[in-house]
């Protein structure tokens, strides 16, 4: 049921092509200052960092803490997401950068990753799935609410971890598609899955069991 529901956002959506940036580091830049705020904040903040010379490691640890938070200012809760940045950045250089990580196992660097100062399970998996081409399956607010109403779940409180093991159980361990049917959850979550759900022209209306109690 899982793969079927990929296969048919595929065809509706397309191939969604994310995460959009140039490099590794602006991934996991993206992914910290995606917390709590829309992409589109992100992409000002992100545009601001590189007008001004600063997205790599080195320049945001040399950067003034001050002037990096007025950079990310558009991104929101830009005290701490300075602080995670810097925080993030240090780690990075310290730890011999995506080379050298790459080398650890799944587990290994997703602990790691964790360990840091305001990086959470979502956030992690993100730069794990995205910067490190890591096999595992990104967890959001989005992927519990579509997959509560197709019935697939039993609450949209379900365990982080417990519905990413699900759905890695569910579907090939392909990075290709754990990168496209994360994207595509999100797409088919602002368009059609809504918080109040527009459920005519959705592309799996017929796979979905709220969209039958409701009629």
């Amino acid at each position: 049921m899982f793969l079927n529901v990929y296969e048919v956002l595929f065809k509706f959506f397309g191939p969604q092509n994310w995460w959009p940036a140039d490099d590794r580091f602006e991934v996991c830049v993206g992914a910290i200052l995606t917390q709590n705020t829309s992409w589109s904040n992100v992409e000002k903040a992100i545009r601001n960092l590189k007008v001004h010379g600063y997205l790599s490691p080195e320049r945001i640890l040399e950067l003034d803490s001050d002037i990096l938070k007025s950079l990310i200012r558009p991104a929101g809760f830009y005290n701490q997401k300075a602080e995670r940045l810097k925080i993030f950045s240090r780690f990075l250089l310290e730890s011999g950068g995506f080379e050298s990580l790459s080398k650890l196992s799944n587990y290994s660097l997703r602990e790691t990753l964790l360990s840091l100062k305001g990086i959470g399970k979502e956030t992690a998996d993100s730069i794990l799935l995205y910067a490190f081409s890591k096999p595992i399956f990104v967890v959001d607010a989005y992927t519990k609410r579509l997959f509560y109403r197709l019935g697939l779940i039993d609450s949209e409180k379900i365990d982080y971890d417990k519905l990413r093991k699900i759905i890695e159980g569910n579907i090939p361990a392909d990075i290709t598609i754990y990168n496209e049917f994360h994207a595509l959850i999100v797409r088919e979550c602002k368009e059609f899955c809504r918080k109040k759900p527009v459920c005519e022209n959705c592309p799996i209306v017929r796979m979905c069991r709220f969209y039958e109690r409701k009629g």
